[in-house]
C-alpha cells in the first residue's frame, strides 16, 4: 500500500454554463506556466471539455464517469494519472446532479470518492445575498462534502461583487477567493451544438487560453487555490503495482489506423493507449488529408464532427475509394457516431446531400435538436467482428444526427436496454467486418472492447500473410 498527497481541487458549479471550463482552463494555463507539474481531469464523458483541458496543461486530460467505469476504477484511473504537485478536477453540470435524486454519479460524489476540496464557480447574474443562500443549501445538503472557496463570475462591478462576497463569507464561512467580472465575448470559449467546439477546430485557441490565464491571474487568489489544493488529505494506493502491469496479448505487432483530424477526435487517452499496451501499433490518418489507407490491420474511427467538414471529407474521393475497398476485403473497421456518418451514403444537412463512402447501406440526416443523448445500455445478441455474444456495454451517446433511409436487410448486433441507438432500440451495425455505432466506449468500462479490437486485428493480419503464400 502507498500513501499519497495527490494536491488537488474539485473545480464545481451550481449549473451547467456556471464558467467551470473557463476558470479550470484558465488555472491551468496559469499553474503551467509557473512551471507546476499539473494534471487535469473532466467528470463525466465529455470529450470537448477534457481536450481544451489537455490543450491547456499540456498534457492529456482524463475521463472520471463512476457510472461508466465504476468508482473503484474512476478512482484508480485518478492515483495513476494524478501527480504530487497539483490536479485540477472539473465537474459537470450541478455540484450534485448525478442520474438519479440520489445524484449517486454527481460531481459532489466524485469529490468524496477523492477526497478532494471543492471550490464552487457561481454566477452571480443579478444576485447578491442570494447567492449565500445557494452555498449555504450545497453545505446543508450534504455536510460530508468539503467546500472549500468560491469563486464568483459574471461580476457586474465593485459593489455587486463586494456585497455578494460579504454575504458570503459571513453566512456560510466559506472563503470568496475570486472576483471575475463580466468578460468580452472573445474570452469566451467558442460554443456550438455538441458544446464547445474542439480545440482542433479553432485556428484561435492559443489566445483564448492566454486571455483565460490572465483572467486568473488578476481575479482569482492563486496562492490561496494551491493552499486548498494542498489541504486534500492523503490517498491510499492499494494497487499501483497490479495497475502498472500491461501485458501484450500479441506476439506480433498488429497496424491499427485511427482518423485524427478536425473532423474526427473524440478518442479517450485510455483507449488509445490500452492499444497499444496490447500489441498496437497506432498509425493516425486524415479523413481530410491523406489519400489513402495502407497495409492496416485494423482502423478505428472515433467521433467528431463530419457534419461541419462535410465539404473537405467529400472532397477526398481517394479516401473513401480506400476505405470502401478495404471493407469489401474485410478489414475489421470500428466506427463511433461520426465514425458511423463518415460509412454512410450520403449526410442530409440543411436540404443538402453530401455523399460519403456507403460501405453501410444507410442515409443519415441532421437535426436542429438531438436525437439522443445521455448514456447507454446494451447488451450483444448477434454475430459481430468485436464482441461476444452476451457482452454488457455501458456507454453513451451525443448525436443530432440519425438515419432516416436504410436497407431492409441490414444487420445489428446490440440490443439497447438504455438511450437510443440506430434503429428501433437497436444499435452495432454490421457489414461484413465492420461495425459502426453511435455508442462511445470508454476501455476503462469496457475491457472486451480492447480484446476484440487487437484479436480482429489479428485475424486479418493472418489472413493477408496466408493470401500472400497461396498467391506465392
Amino acid at each position: 500500500m502507498v500513501s499519497n498527497s495527490y494536491p488537488r481541487i474539485v473545480i464545481s458549479g451550481l449549473a451547467g454554463d456556471s464558467g467551470k471550463t473557463m476558470v479550470s482552463c484558465g488555472l491551468l494555463a496559469y499553474l503551467k506556466q509557473m512551471g507546476m507539474n499539473i494534471s487535469g481531469f473532466k467528470k463525466g464523458p465529455d470529450y470537448i471539455d477534457s481536450a481544451w483541458l489537455s490543450l491547456a496543461s499540456g498534457k492529456p486530460a482524463r475521463n472520471l464517469d463512476t457510472y461508466l467505469m465504476g468508482f473503484p476504477t474512476a478512482k484508480n484511473s485518478f492515483l495513476k494519472n494524478a501527480n504530487n504537485e497539483i490536479s485540477i478536477i472539473e465537474g459537470n453540470r450541478g455540484l450534485f446532479d448525478g442520474g438519479d435524486n440520489q445524484g449517486t454519479h454527481s460531481t459532489a460524489e466524485l469529490a468524496k470518492l477523492l477526497q478532494a476540496p471543492v471550490i464552487i464557480v457561481q454566477n452571480i447574474s443579478k444576485v447578491t445575498r442570494t447567492a449565500a443562500a445557494s452555498i449555504l443549501g450545497c453545505i446543508k445538503l450534504d455536510p460530508d462534502l468539503n467546500i472549500a472557496g468560491v469563486i464568483l463570475n459574471q461580476v457586474a462591478g465593485e459593489r455587486h461583487g463586494k456585497v455578494a462576497k460579504k454575504a458570503i463569507e459571513e453566512i456560510t464561512g466559506i472563503p470568496v477567493i475570486g472576483m471575475i467580472p463580466r468578460l468580452p465575448d472573445s474570452y469566451v470559449l467558442p460554443s456550438r451544438h455538441l458544446g464547445l467546439i474542439t480545440p482542433d477546430e479553432f485556428d484561435k485557441k492559443s489566445v483564448v487560453l492566454e486571455d483565460l490565464r490572465k483572467v486568473i491571474e488578476e481575479y482569482v487568489d492563486i496562492s490561496k487555490i494551491l493552499e486548498i489544493a494542498g489541504s486534500a488529505p492523503t490517498l491510499e494506493d492499494e494497487e499501483s503495482e497490479a495497475r502498472s502491469q500491461e501485458i501484450a496479448m500479441v506476439k506480433e505487432k498488429v497496424k491499427i489506423g485511427y482518423f485524427k483530424d478536425q473532423a474526427f477526435s473524440f478518442y479517450y487517452p485510455e483507449n488509445l493507449e490500452r492499444l497499444s499496451a496490447a500489441g498496437a501499433e497506432l498509425i493516425p490518418v486524415s479523413a481530410i488529408h491523406n489519400n489513402e489507407l495502407e497495409n492496416l490491420d485494423a482502423l478505428y474511427i472515433g467521433g467528431g464532427f463530419p457534419e461541419t467538414n462535410l465539404t473537405n471529407l467529400t472532397l477526398n474521393q481517394e479516401m473513401i475509394v480506400s476505405l470502401k475497398q478495404l471493407a469489401e476485403d474485410g478489414l475489421p473497421i470500428y466506427a463511433e457516431c461520426g465514425g458511423l456518418m463518415y460509412l454512410a451514403k450520403e449526410i442530409e444537412l440543411q436540404g443538402r446531400e453530401y455523399e460519403l463512402s456507403g460501405v453501410l447501406p444507410i442515409k443519415i440526416r441532421m437535426y436542429d435538436k438531438p436525437q439522443g443523448h445521455g448514456y447507454c445500455e446494451a447488451t450483444v445478441d448477434n454475430d459481430n467482428p468485436f464482441y461476444e455474444k452476451g457482452t454488457f456495454l455501458k456507454g453513451h451517446e451525443f448525436h443530432y444526427s440519425k438515419i432516416y433511409e436504410y436497407d431492409s436487410d441490414l444487420k445489428s448486433s446490440l440490443s439497447i436496454s438504455r438511450g437510443v441507438g440506430c434503429l428501433n432500440k437497436r444499435d452495432g451495425l454490421i457489414y461484413k467486418n465492420v461495425f459502426a455505432s453511435y455508442i462511445h466506449i470508454h476501455a476503462l468500462a469496457t475491457p472486451e472492447w480492447v480484446k476484440g479490437m487487437i484479436t480482429s486485428a489479428a485475424d486479418y493480419q493472418q489472413l493477408k500473410k496466408t493470401k500472400i503464400l497461396i498467391e506465392e
